[in-house]
């Protein structure tokens, strides 16, 4: 697959699109399937306004992180080498359930489901307005790390709207404090703290407090020590000889490393099972060609098949 050209330069690029991959196309190699996939920068994840009192702006929002980029696998039968497909099976009965059987249940005991309707769940939803409307702004050191979910980006969706999001967006700006809003996500109400980054908006969803496990109850069987002034010093010590700024280009995955360079070592050597070879390619110069090729090869029949009326009639 020949690859598109991409917003930044970068060396040699790695097989599987891992290590050296662009911040805009990802290549990935399959040893499996033997081609290249291709992933581009992901699409609007929702769309909708963000508001501060009588302002708003239209805005995209799209997740900051991804997972897609690392090697993944595919259950398959060992003996055909072919994929595995699963079956919702009934835990008693073993036999399939076909998708207009299958319901939502609530265990209450063990066994014992009460029966949940889609129409039931649907009523309880919250109303989206697809509007992020700003609460409040609240210092950005006061919320604990521990509610922090999952990050996306914030970008104005077109130029009549991009004044107004530069207006929320330099307001919060050197302030140390964030604004909390809502919006409404998988059909559920997800509070969302907003704050500037770069050009854009910085959005990271917030777990509620019933979501948060108290520390306590993990740290209470810690026991008070008192650490002695040497021993302590030393550890100061190490401290700051290890004092460095956070650069995640510096972490390498190492399982994933070890991961990619088993699937190139495979792939050298690999041969797909019988009915696996893909087909060659036709040797097409160009689109005219093609087309008398197609024509050539649709009077062939044709001509055969009056030959043969022929020798009927002579028969």
């Amino acid at each position: 697959m020949s690859s598109a050209p991409t917003s930044t330069s970068s060396s040699e690029s790695d097989p599987f699109g891992l290590q050296k991959r662009s911040v805009i196309t990802i290549y990935r190699w399959s040893p499996l399937e033997r081609c290249w996939s291709v992933e581009v920068a992901s699409r609007a994840y929702w769309k909708g306004y963000l508001k501060l009192s009588l302002v708003s702006c239209p805005i995209a929002l799209s997740p900051a992180t991804s997972d897609t980029a690392r090697v993944s696998f595919r259950q398959i039968n060992k003996q055909t080498g072919n994929r595995l497909r699963y079956q919702h099976v009934d835990d008693v009965t073993r036999e399939p359930v076909e998708s207009e059987d299958r319901g939502r249940g609530y265990e209450i005991e063990k066994g014992v489901y009460v029966p949940v309707e889609d129409e039931e769940l649907e009523a309880l939803q919250v109303e989206s307005t697809h509007t992020i409307d700003i609460d409040s702004f609240v210092p950005a050191a006061q919320i604990d790390k521990r509610f922090y979910d999952s990050p996306y980006y914030i970008m104005p969706t077109d130029n009549v709207g991009q004044e107004a999001f530069a207006v929320i967006r330099d307001a919060m700006k050197g302030k140390g404090v964030v604004a909390l809003g809502r919006i409404v996500l998988n059909k559920r109400e997800r509070v969302i703290a907003l704050e500037p980054y770069g050009k854009g908006i910085l959005a990271t969803t917030l777990h509620y407090a019933y979501e948060v496990r108290k520390a306590d109850d993990y740290f209470e069987d810690i026991a008070d020590l008192k650490i002695p002034g040497e021993m302590h010093k030393l550890a100061e010590h190490i401290l700051e000889t290890k004092k460095a700024d956070f650069d995640p280009s510096r972490f390498e995955d190492r399982y994933e490393t070890a991961v990619v360079e088993l699937l190139r070592k495979k792939q050298a050597g690999f041969r797909p099972p019988k009915g696996k070879e893909a087909a060659a390619p036709l040797n097409v110069i160009n689109l005219m060609d093609a087309l008398k090729a197609s024509i050539k090869a649709e009077k062939k029949p044709a001509a055969g098949a009056k030959r043969s009326a022929s020798a009927r009639k002579r028969a």
